[in-house]
C-alpha cells in the first residue's frame, strides 16, 4: 500500500462496500444532534443580534426583547409544523428542491436549491466564525486569530464528515446533549436565582448604550416598527437549520418519515426553551450589547466611551459568568460546550449540502462528480467543495458573525416560502382524486397547516429584505442568481451533449480504411510489443513512425530497423524546431484529409510503473501527445502498456486488498474475516 493510500485510511477508515450503506443510518438519538445541531446552536448567536439591533436605540427598547423572542418561536413552531408534512409527502430526501420541483416546475426546483446551497455555506460560515469569537473569550491569546481558528475547524469538520454520516454522528451526539444540558442548566439555575431575588447582573450591566445617530430622540411609530422588523429578522437566524431534516430523511432508520417527524418536533421544543430562556435571563440580568465595530457607543458609569480597552463577550458567556460566579468550573463547562457546539453545528450543512448536491447532479443540474460517493460512502466531493467555500467566506468577511448575519436566512426563507407553495399545490392536486372522507380530512389539515406557514414565511422574507438588503442581503441574492445561471448552464451542457451523442443510422457505417501508425522512440520490447499488437488489428495499412531531431540518433535507428527486418515500414518525420508532438499531429492529419471517410489508428507504447516519482520521469511526451490527439477527428488513440518490474507492487497489492473478490460472487455474502472459508462455501 503507497504512502497516499495509508494516509487516507488513517484519516478516513477502511473502505465500506456499497451494501454497507443501510449500516450507516440513523437512529432519533443520534439523528437529532445531526440534523439539529445547527438550529440548537442558534441559542448561541440569535440572542445576541436581537439585542444588538434593540441597542441601536438605547438600552430602552430592550423591553422588547421577550416580545421578539415569542414571535420567533411562533414562526419556529409554523415552520416545523410545515415540515413535518413534508417529509411524510417526500420522504427521498429531495425535501424543498423536490417539492419545488415536482408542483410548481424545474426554474422554482432550481431557485429552492440555489438558496439552499448559499445557505449551507453561510451556516457553516457563521457556525465556525461564532465559534471562534467564543473560543477568544475563553482563551484571550486567541483574540486577533479568529480566522485562522475558523478556518482550522471547518477542515477538521469536513475531514469528519468524510468518514461518513454514522460515525460523525455519532461523534456528534455527545457534545450535541451537552450543550443542551450546559444551556438547560445555567438557564435553570438562573431562573431559580432569579425567583430567589440572587440573579446577579452580567458584567455590561454598569454600561449604558448611546443610541445611534438620528435614534437619539423619541421614536417615532414607523422608526419603532422598522428598529423591531430588524431586530426580529435578525433573530429569524434561530430557524436556520430547520429544513436540513427534510433533505436527511434517507439517512434515518426505518419508518424513516415518522423518526424525521419526530427529530423536527424535538428540534422545535428544545430550540425554543432554550432561546427564550437565554433572552429572559439576558434581560434580567442587563446584559448591554452593541455592534463589535461601535463599542464606542458603550459608556461606563462617568459616561465616557468604554472602547480600547472593553472587549464585549457574547450573551451566554455574560450570563454563565454571572449564574456561576462561585463556581467557574459551570463557566468554562458552558463556554466549552458552547464552542464545540457552534463548530458541530455546521455538521448540519456538512449532511445536508452533498446531498442536495448529489439529488442535483443525478438531475443534471450539478457536476456528477458531486454525485459519487467516497469510500465511507459519504458525498465527498460535495464535502470538500462546502468547506472550501465556507473558508472563503470566513477569511473574506474577517470571521466577524455580526458581518456575516447579515447575509443569513434570506436564501433559508426564499426556499421556507417556495417550498409551502409546492406543498399547497400537492395537496390541491391529491384532493381532487382521494375520495376516503378520513384521507381527505388529514389532507386538508395538512394543506391549512402549509398555507398559514406559506403567510407567515412570507412576510419574514419581505421583512428580511427590506431590513437587510443594503445591509448585504444584496449579496446573497446575487449568489443565488450565480449559482442559478450555473445550474442551469450545467443542465443545458449536459442536454446537449446528451443530444450529440444520441445513436443514430449513421454510427452503423463503417469506416472505408484504417491506417494503423505506431510511434517509435526507440527500438525495444515497448515497441516491439505495439507493433505486434497493431498488425494483429490487420489495419489496411500500417507504418512505424518516428520524429527526428538528431541525425546521429536517427541514423542509428534506420540501421537497426533495417538489420531486425521487421517488416513495417519506418517513416522519419524531421522536427528542425525539436518539436515531437506538433509533427506526428499534423501528419496524423494529412492522413485523414486524404481520407475522410477513413480513420486514423496511433499506438503509443508506454511504461507502466508502480510508484507515483517514476511516473513522473516516464510517459510524459505520451501525455501530451494524446491530450493533442483527443481533439482530432477521425484519429484513434491506443496506448499498449509495457509493465516495468516496478508495476509487479502495484499488481501484489490488488492483489492482497481484493483477490477474494472473484466474479460470480454476491459481494454482501462475502465475508471479509475468513475469505477462502467464504470462497468455498460460496462455491459449493
Amino acid at each position: 500500500m503507497g504512502v497516499g493510500d495509508v494516509s487516507k485510511r488513517i484519516l478516513l477508515g477502511r473502505k465500506l462496500r456499497s451494501s454497507q450503506l443501510g449500516e450507516t443510518l440513523l437512529p432519533k438519538r443520534v439523528a437529532l444532534p445531526v440534523f439539529a445541531s445547527d438550529a440548537l446552536s442558534s441559542v448561541a448567536y440569535a440572542p445576541d443580534e436581537i439585542f444588538i439591533m434593540l441597542g441601536i436605540a438605547g438600552v430602552s427598547a430592550y423591553t422588547w426583547s421577550w416580545k421578539i423572542g415569542l414571535a420567533v418561536a411562533l414562526v419556529m413552531l409554523t415552520v416545523v409544523a410545515s415540515y413535518r408534512q413534508t417529509v411524510h409527502a417526500y420522504p427521498s430526501g429531495g425535501g424543498d428542491y423536490e417539492v419545488a420541483t415536482v408542483n410548481l416546475g424545474r426554474n422554482a426546483g432550481v431557485t429552492v436549491a440555489s438558496a439552499l446551497l448559499v445557505d449551507y455555506v453561510l451556516t457553516v460560515a457563521v457556525s465556525i466564525s461564532n465559534a471562534a469569537q467564543y473560543a477568544a473569550s475563553a482563551v484571550p491569546s486567541l483574540i486577533g486569530h479568529e480566522v485562522t481558528v475558523a478556518s482550522a475547524a471547518v477542515i477538521l469538520l469536513a475531514a469528519i464528515n468524510l468518514r461518513g454520516v454514522r460515525e460523525s454522528g455519532t461523534f456528534f451526539a455527545v457534545p450535541t446533549y451537552l450543550f443542551m444540558v450546559a444551556i438547560l442548566g445555567m438557564c435553570a439555575f438562573g431562573l431559580l436565582q432569579l425567583i430567589s431575588g440572587s440573579l446577579p447582573e452580567a458584567e455590561s450591566a454598569d454600561l449604558t448604550i448611546a443610541p445611534d445617530e438620528g435614534w437619539e430622540a423619541p421614536l417615532t411609530q414607523v422608526a419603532m416598527v422598522f428598529l423591531l422588523a430588524r431586530a426580529f429578522s435578525s433573530g429569524c437566524a434561530a430557524l436556520t437549520g430547520v429544513e436540513a431534516i427534510s433533505n436527511g430523511v434517507p439517512a434515518f432508520r426505518r419508518p424513516k418519515s415518522k423518526n424525521a417527524a419526530t427529530t423536527l418536533l424535538m428540534l422545535g421544543l428544545i430550540a425554543i426553551t432554550m432561546m427564550m430562556s437565554v433572552i429572559v435571563l439576558a434581560q434580567q440580568m442587563s446584559v448591554r450589547m452593541v455592534d463589535p465595530h461601535d463599542l464606542d457607543r458603550l459608556r461606563n458609569a462617568a459616561g465616557e466611551s468604554v472602547v480600547g480597552d472593553y472587549e464585549q463577550h457574547p450573551v451566554i458567556s455574560q450570563i454563565a459568568a454571572g449564574v456561576f460566579d462561585q463556581f467557574p468550573p459551570g463557566f468554562y463547562f458552558v463556554i466549552t460546550v458552547t464552542g464545540i457546539i457552534l463548530v458541530l453545528a455546521a455538521n448540519t450543512a456538512f449532511n445536508g449540502f452533498p446531498v442536495l448536491g448529489s439529488i442535483l447532479a443525478q438531475d443534471g443540474f450539478a457536476p456528477r462528480a458531486l454525485g459519487s460517493r467516497g469510500d465511507r460512502l459519504a458525498y465527498s466531493n460535495g464535502i470538500l467543495f462546502l468547506a472550501v467555500m465556507a473558508i472563503a467566506l470566513i477569511i473574506a468577511f474577517d470571521a466577524e458573525t455580526t458581518k456575516l448575519i447579515q447575509l443569513y436566512i434570506v436564501g433559508v426563507f426564499v426556499s421556507f416560502n417556495v417550498s409551502q407553495l409546492g406543498m399547497i399545490r400537492h395537496w390541491t392536486r391529491h384532493l381532487a382524486t382521494e375520495r376516503d372522507p378520513g384521507e381527505r380530512r388529514r389532507m386538508q389539515r395538512s394543506r391549512a397547516i402549509n398555507t398559514f406557514g406559506l403567510c407567515l414565511t412570507a412576510i419574514v422574507l419581505v421583512i428580511v429584505l427590506v431590513t437587510k438588503f443594503l445591509a448585504g442581503a444584496w449579496i446573497t441574492i446575487l449568489a443565488m442568481i450565480v449559482f442559478f445561471l450555473i445550474m442551469i448552464g450545467i443542465r443545458r451542457h449536459y442536454d446537449n451533449v446528451n443530444a450529440e451523442l444520441a445513436a443514430d443510422e449513421e454510427d452503423k457505417i463503417l469506416p472505408t480504411r484504417v491506417h494503423a501508425i505506431v510511434l517509435v522512440g526507440k527500438l525495444h520490447k515497448p515497441t516491439l510489443r505495439a507493433l505486434a499488437f497493431a498488425k494483429a488489428t490487420r489495419p489496411n495499412v500500417l507504418e512505424a513512425v518516428y520524429v527526428s531531431v538528431d541525425d546521429a540518433a536517427t541514423n542509428r535507428l534506420l540501421e537497426e530497423w533495417d538489420d531486425r527486418n521487421l517488416g513495417v515500414p519506418l517513416k522519419v518525420l524531421h522536427s528542425p524546431y525539436r518539436e515531437l508532438v506538433r509533427p506526428i499531429v499534423d501528419y496524423a492529419m494529412e492522413i485523414k484529409k486524404a481520407n475522410p471517410r477513413g480513420v486514423v489508428a496511433v499506438y503509443i507504447p508506454e511504461y507502466v510503473v508502480g510508484r507515483w516519482w517514476e511516473q513522473l520521469l516516464h510517459n510524459q511526451t505520451a501525455l501530451r501527445l494524446k491530450g493533442r490527439l483527443l481533439f482530432a477527428p477521425g484519429v484513434m488513440v491506443t496506448s499498449v502498456p509495457y509493465q516495468l518490474r516496478s508495476s509487479q507492487i502495484v499488481r501484489e497489492r490488488e492483489e492482497r486488498e481484493g483477490a477474494w473478490v472473484r466474479p460470480g460472487l454476491r459481494m454482501g455474502n462475502v465475508d471479509e474475516r475468513t475469505p477462502d472459508r467464504q470462497i468455498s462455501r460460496d462455491n459449493e
